[in-house]
């Protein structure tokens, strides 16, 4: 058992060694996945923008000093949640604006979220033309209230904030691409590195001889190239001609 873990030490630290060795292959693959990154996301990926617009659950006829309304508000929300994005809502918001995009397309860019504790519901829609992705979220935000109403036979919900037209993109994150990029090159720059190691059968070193086949080495004998040999030949030669 102990052999076995010296083994596995052992294999650990060449591996370790090898690593070191090609150490500038690796930095030279981070930098080239970094570098591809950087290109597509600062002048090939489309610029995303999400403006946002949000709703207030308790309407008019309930009370905000009611811990029963306060509980009905947060169970609401969910419900709401799934209201605003409902196949009809959504095809009346592509009706409304004349949006050259069918129910599935659309629902994909939205997202309607509840923070923790709140009674608020966050319309997020991500486009990228920054003004086309506010009219939707403002026009959802308007479709929402009134089909909520229909649906729940109650006050309409108030609108909180009105979605504003973005200024920055939220997509592509570049700095985040480029340093996952980055890592991602280099792992996978190492992880070929590693498994060219394990899978080469090559015995290079006497702890090799020792190790796979079980022989003790007397001696090391020197390998001369054939370059060396013909340059020693050469020589040889000169010599004798003198």
């Amino acid at each position: 058992m102990d052999y076995e873990r010296e083994e596995i030490e052992i294999d650990l630290r060449e591996i370790f060694h090898v690593l070191k060795k090609k150490i500038l292959i690796i930095i030279l693959s981070a930098v080239i996945f970094a570098a591809g990154s950087a290109v597509y996301s600062f002048f090939l990926a489309d610029p995303v923008y999400e403006p946002t617009s949000r709703l207030y659950i308790l309407t008019q006829s309930t009370s905000i000093t009611s811990l029963a309304d306060i509980q009905m508000g947060s169970s609401l929300a969910l419900d709401y949640l799934e209201l605003i994005k409902s196949r009809p809502v959504v095809e009346d918001v592509i009706e409304n604006l004349n949006l050259d995009e069918d129910y599935e397309e659309l629902l994909a860019k939205i997202t309607v979220e509840n923070p923790a504790d709140t009674r608020i519901l966050n319309i997020s829609v991500q486009d990228t033309d920054a003004r086309r992705a506010t009219q939707i979220a403002n026009e959802l935000s308007e479709v929402a209230k009134k089909r909520i109403s229909d649906i729940m036979q109650t006050d309409e919900p108030s609108v909180v904030e009105v979605a504003h037209r973005p200024d920055a993109p939220v997509k592509p994150e570049k700095a985040k691409n480029i340093m996952i990029a980055f890592l991602l090159g280099a792992i996978l720059s190492a992880g070929v590195i590693v498994v060219m190691y394990v899978f080469n059968d090559k015995i290079r070193t006497t702890e090799d001889v020792e190790r796979y086949l079980g022989l003790n080495t007397l001696a090391v004998v020197p390998y001369e190239g054939k370059g060396k040999k013909k340059k020693k030949a050469k020589h040889k030669a000169g010599k004798a001609d003198k």
